[in-house]
This record gives structure tokens, sequence and C-alpha cells, in this order.
């Protein structure tokens, strides 16, 4: 597993709720890469302060941190960028605060021209699967990703 870096947090104006250092109310996520398992994920320790119901995760928090994994995903195992044209959620289980750390994992699931559908677990602290989903993103040609979106190329992520 190889922790990656967030060639984003070099520009003024990042401040992705997810993602970047600089957003004060922001999740502050890092990324990892299984390049074995072909999987892009993250580890978080959730507070109080994302709950819905009393302990637990508030279910659009979690869809929020897959959204962010699976375009992680679409940077690293598709070597481009794109915008989330889909989502579609199971809960399966309450995921309590109080179990820890989450992990939240992604891989390609199948792609079909410009549209790529990414699987989606998180993984409660204890290490069972509270939620799964196919998340899609239409995604780009190389060129438009780097002219109009700023992707920095896979390798700024290594």
């Amino acid at each position: 597993m190889k922790k990656l870096k967030n060639p984003y947090e070099q520009l003024p104006e990042h401040g992705c709720f997810c993602c970047s250092r600089k957003n004060p109310i922001g999740l502050k996520l890092d990324f990892w890469y299984d390049e074995v398992g072909k999987t892009v994920e993250t580890r978080w320790l959730p507070d109080a302060h994302y709950q819905g119901y009393h302990g637990v995760l508030h279910g659009g928090i979690q869809a929020t941190i897959m959204d962010e994994v699976a375009s992680w995903s679409i940077y690293l195992l598709e070597g481009t960028a794109g915008v989330t044209q889909g989502m579609e959620i199971s809960y399966k289980k309450p995921l309590l605060i109080e179990k820890g750390q989450i992990v939240v994992r992604g891989k390609i699931l199948s792609k079909q021209k410009r549209l790529v559908t990414v699987y989606v677990e998180v993984f409660d602290g204890e290490g069972l699967v509270c939620t799964t989903g196919n998340i899609s993103y239409f995604i780009f040609p190389l060129d438009v990703a780097k002219s109009k979106f700023g992707y920095p190329g896979t390798e700024a992520f290594m």
C-alpha cells in the first residue's frame, strides 16, 4: 500500500471539502494505492460532529467520502479526471462512530467508453462492510483533463 501525494495542495485556491488541508471544516483525507489489488482507499476517524442518528455516521458524509474515493480511483486507475455521473448507494448496516477509524476502498467495476463505474465499500472500525456503492464517472480525454481541469497526471500522485 503506497501513500499518495495530493498534487492539488500546491494550488492556493484548493479548498476541496474532502482532501484539502486548507479547508478549515474539511475532512482532510489522505489516500493510499494498492498496486496489486488495483484499489484506492482512504482511512478516516469520524467523530460526533458527523453523526446523523446518535452515534451513527451520517449517510451523506459516507456518500461524500465514497464519491471522493471514486474520484481518486479515476485519477490513479484510469489516468485521467472526471465528474460524477451518478451514485447508487446501499446502506447495509449503521456505521457506528464509536468503532473507530473507517476505511473506504474503491476499485474499477466497469468501463463503457467514457463512463466508468467504481465499486466502493465502507468498512467500520472492526472491518465490517457497512455501506457499498456503484459510483459512475464521466471521464475526460487526458488532454481535456489536463487543460480544463488541471489534472496533473498519474505520476504527480506517486
